[in-house]
């Protein structure tokens, strides 16, 4: 038995009973959101599933156990769909149970000017930046906060405009030479060599969206006016920039459905929230408790929960009889 003990002066961290003695997180839950807690102020946002791995947690035990700490209230996220249709994930992990507007508070909670509260998760003083007059502004997509953010998420600049592929040669020219045939219906849409191999530029990309030259020539020619046209250029380049038919290959985005928002459970004992599937107002432990206790007269006995590694350790100081029966097994079973 272990009678001294030195408590380390550095390198800990501090664990709320709340987190340790909770009856309904797992055993990896706990040590990933620990884990997370214990962070150092300066480390970089990573997803929280690249946290889990280093912890050993993959597949199904990761789901599981984030599965968990969604369900009651310790981890929160927001998928946001940015300027060109790109998914964004952003997740918020608390020391404590916060319900969804509690957790939307936080996102978008000012700069913290006193010190941080012992009934909502640390929050570190933002740093000033030393050069420039505008504010940094911090990107969240697929990153893991160990800490609330201090400020508003802020709208980030538009992305620049992709590079455009340029168009094939026959192409070029079918464009090109639609352009120049306007002259024989409207005289006054004549163009130049040079106009119209500018303006080709804009047409090809009536013809990649499917339309063919009759369809453009009808189109440049439609509704034009009574009295004529002072710049056949201006006209034109107008209309094939203004009119230019909608992408039929752009891929529709779904839209997901948002998740309920966080109760808190109506069931007698320590207070806890959790996420309802439907109009319960009791969560799935307290309700299957509740109906133990109707049915056999008294709340079911809860099993004891042994740890993996306690029931390893069982093993190699037990190991089995020759027969297969031996005091190990009957441990695994028990527990």
């Amino acid at each position: 038995m272990l009678r001294h003990a030195i408590s380390p002066s550095r390198r800990f961290t501090k664990a709320s009973h709340d987190v340790v003695r909770h009856p309904r997180l797992s055993s990896d839950a706990k040590i990933l959101l620990l884990y997370v807690q214990g962070l150092p102020e300066d480390t970089p946002c990573r997803p929280l599933s690249e946290l889990a791995r280093k912890l050993g947690i993959k597949g199904r035990a990761y789901q599981k156990a984030k599965e968990q700490l969604v369900a009651h209230g310790y981890v929160h996220e927001w998928r946001t769909q940015g300027g060109r249709g790109r998914w964004i994930t952003e997740q918020l992990v608390a020391n404590t149970p916060l319900t969804s507007e509690q957790a939307e508070h936080l996102r978008g909670a000012p700069p913290v000017t006193s010190p941080p509260s012992t009934h909502v998760p640390t929050v570190g003083e933002p740093a000033p930046r030393t050069v420039g007059g505008h504010k940094p502004v911090e990107d969240h997509s697929d990153k893991t906060t160990p800490h609330p953010s201090s400020e508003a998420k802020r709208a980030t600049d538009p992305e620049p405009e992709p590079t455009p592929r340029p168009a094939e040669p026959h192409q070029l020219a079918r464009a090109e030479r639609v352009l120049l045939s306007l002259r024989h219906t409207r005289r006054e849409l004549h163009l130049g060599a040079r106009e119209a191999r500018t303006l080709a530029v804009e047409a090809v990309k009536w013809l990649e969206r499917g339309l063919s030259e009759s369809d453009l020539r009808q189109a440049l020619l439609a509704g034009c006016p009574e009295d004529g046209v002072r710049s056949a250029f201006g006209f034109l380049r107008y209309r094939l920039i203004q009119k230019l038919p909608p992408d039929p290959a752009a891929p529709t985005v779904p839209q997901l459905p948002s998740a309920a928002a966080l109760v808190v459970c109506s069931a007698p004992g320590e207070e806890h929230v959790f996420r309802p599937l439907g109009d319960e107002t009791e969560c799935g432990p307290c309700r299957q408790a509740t109906a133990c206790a109707t049915f056999y007269g008294a709340p079911a006995p809860e099993p004891d929960r042994i740890p993996w590694r306690e029931r390893f350790a069982k093993i190699e100081t037990n190991p089995p009889c020759p027969g297969g029966q031996g005091l190990a097994g009957g441990s695994l079973l028990e527990g």
